[in-house]
């Protein structure tokens, strides 16, 4: 029986938060908006962009999302060009992979980040050929909407009962559920175990020796 496990990407496999709440202070600056705290900028890191512009900026013009979207996009570039952009893999993830792949598991990917950002990221740790599906914010509705995770399920030929999601934040464990897939959280990332099992995540994981006893159980 095929076995897919689906990961999230920032919270879950790379710890990005430092990159993320710096492009996101840039982008407010360039609208003329003031930056929101930077807990708020963590809460909302797993949507997709526009989403979580509106969230963080409800009252903004569209003028000014436009300059901010536009804005973080370029100063996620202008890090990741200039080597300043930090996204180190969480303790133990790496290894985790590994043992999954040789464990007959495949791995996917369903993030908000864009496809550039997603590919460099994999690049960056060489984990390229670690997954069969990768599934971004550039071709699919924001988390919650089980569109991407869907897609995943399709290009690996599994079943939602074959699959589990693997997330950090409440988007992860509700898309997971629209899609009848198991939900695993993972208490290193942005929102709270309580959170995440309140919205339906089986277990949540406290280190990825934890996770991996939860994928095998």
């Amino acid at each position: 029986m095929p076995k897919l496990a689906v990961f999230d990407c920032d919270g879950t496999l790379v710890d990005g938060q430092a990159s993320i709440c710096e492009a996101m202070e840039t982008a407010f600056a360039a609208a003329s908006l003031a930056a929101p705290d930077r807990h708020l900028i963590r809460r909302i890191v797993g949507l997709s962009l526009p989403q979580a512009l509106q969230m963080l900026a409800p009252d903004a013009s569209e003028d000014q999302h436009a300059i901010a979207l536009q804005s973080y996009k370029d100063a996620f570039r202008a890090s990741r060009m200039n080597g300043t952009l930090e996204e180190p893999l969480f303790a133990g993830m790496a290894e985790l992979l590994d043992r999954l792949r040789g464990a007959g598991w495949a791995l996917a990917v369903a993030t908000g980040k864009s496809d550039r950002g997603l590919t460099s990221c994999l690049a960056s740790h060489g984990l390229t050929d670690h997954f069969v599906s990768l599934q971004t914010a550039d071709r699919h509705p924001s988390k919650p909407n089980p569109a991407m995770l869907e897609a995943a399920l399709f290009e690996a030929g599994a079943k939602p009962g074959e699959a589990v999601m693997i997330g950090d934040t409440t988007f992860d464990i509700v898309m997971a559920r629209a899609a009848n897939v198991r939900a695993i959280g993972v208490d290193w990332g942005y929102h709270g175990p309580d959170e995440l099992l309140a919205e339906g995540a089986a277990a949540v994981a406290t280190s990825c020796p934890h996770l991996e006893e939860l994928l095998n159980a």
